[in-house]
C-alpha cells in the first residue's frame, strides 16, 4: 500500500512515539491537545476508532499488512503505515508486540462528570487505584457487569496509559469515563492524592456506597443497596483502601463476606463482585 513504510532505522523520529516517549510524555501535560496514546492489537485498536479516536500513524508486523489488520488499517486512512518483521519490531519497542500492531492515537477530549453521567444510574468511582493494570481490570468489569461509566480521582493511574488499555481489552473506549472534581476542589493537582469528591456525586444525584471494611458495613447483598435508584460505588487504593473521610461522606460502608480468615480481595477482584451484585438490576444505557 502507498502509506506503507519498512522500517531501516530504529532512530527515525517518527517512531520515538513507539520505542522512546514516556508515558508522561505521551500525555503531554503542556499541550494537552496534542496528547496521545498507544492502542495495541487490531481488536482494540477497532474499539479505539469506534469511539472516534484519530489515529496518527500505525507500526505491525510486515505479515498482518494484508493479514488480519488489513481492514483496521483501511479504517485509518491516510496515515503512515510502518512496518518490519517480528525481531525487528521486538528490538525497536524491547517486547514482543501483543498480535503484532500498535497504533498512535490523539487523545480525546473529556468531558464532565455532569455529562457522562446524565442518564447513568450504577458508576463507578475509582479513588488513587494507581497499578494501571487494575485500572484496566476494573474497566473491563465495569463495561461487563452493567455500569454506565466511571469516574476517576486525578491521583488513579491514566485509563490511557498502554498498558490499561491492554489489560481492559479496549473497554476504555466503550464505557464512558473522566476525572471526578477532588475534594479540595481541583481537578488535576500534579502529583497530589486527593480523595473524591463525594458531594459533587450528590450533587449529581446518586447515592454513595464506599467499599471497605469497618464495624458498621453492609453486606453486599444489603437489599437497600438493590433499591438505590442512583448508585455510585467507590473503590480505593491497592492496600490502603479509601481515605477515612471518603468512608465517613458516604451513604454506606459496604463489604463482601469473605471467608477461611481472608480479610479483602484485591480491588480489581472486588469490584468485579461489586458491579456484578449492584449492578445486575441495571438496564444498560445506550451511549
Amino acid at each position: 500500500m502507498e502509506n506503507r513504510i519498512e522500517i531501516t532505522d530504529f532512530l527515525a523520529p517518527e517512531l520515538d512515539v513507539y520505542a522512546r516517549l514516556t508515558e508522561n510524555q505521551l500525555l503531554n501535560r503542556a499541550h494537552p491537545e496534542e496528547g496521545m496514546f498507544i492502542a495495541e492489537s487490531p481488536k482494540v485498536i477497532e474499539r479505539a476508532l469506534d469511539a472516534g479516536c484519530i489515529p496518527v500513524s500505525l507500526l505491525m508486523e510486515t505479515k498482518h499488512v494484508q493479514g488480519e489488520a488489513k481492514e483496521m488499517i483501511e479504517r485509518c486512512g491516510d496515515i503512515p503505515v510502518y512496518t518490519a518483521e517480528f525481531d525487528v519490531l521486538t528490538k525497536l519497542t524491547g517486547f514482543a508486540l501483543t498480535r503484532g500492531a500498535l497504533c498512535a492515537m490523539y487523545r480525546p477530549k473529556l468531558q464532565e462528570p455532569e455529562e457522562i453521567c446524565a442518564k447513568a444510574r450504577r458508576i463507578a468511582v475509582l479513588e488513587n487505584v494507581v497499578n494501571p493494570t487494575n485500572v484496566g481490570a476494573i474497566f473491563r468489569s465495569a463495561a461487563a457487569l452493567h455500569m454506565d461509566a466511571v469516574l476517576l480521582t486525578p491521583g488513579c493511574s491514566d485509563p490511557l496509559y498502554r498498558r490499561a488499555i491492554r489489560v481492559s481489552m479496549g473497554t476504555v473506549f466503550q464505557i464512558p469515563w473522566t476525572y471526578l472534581q477532588t475534594e479540595n476542589g481541583v481537578k488535576n493537582p500534579p502529583g497530589q492524592a486527593a480523595g473524591a469528591d463525594i458531594d459533587h456525586l450528590h450533587r449529581m444525584g446518586f447515592r454513595v456506597a464506599a467499599m471497605a471494611l469497618s464495624g458498621d458495613s453492609v453486606g453486599i447483598d444489603d437489599p437497600a443497596l438493590a433499591a438505590e435508584e442512583k448508585l455510585a460505588v467507590v473503590l480505593g487504593t491497592e492496600g490502603d483502601g479509601l481515605a477515612g473521610h471518603t468512608i465517613a461522606d458516604c451513604d454506606y460502608t459496604v463489604c463482601i463476606p469473605m471467608s477461611h480468615g481472608v480479610d479483602s480481595l484485591n480491588v480489581a477482584a472486588a469490584s468485579a463482585v461489586a458491579f456484578w451484585q449492584l449492578g445486575r438490576n441495571n438496564c444498560t444505557i445506550k451511549h
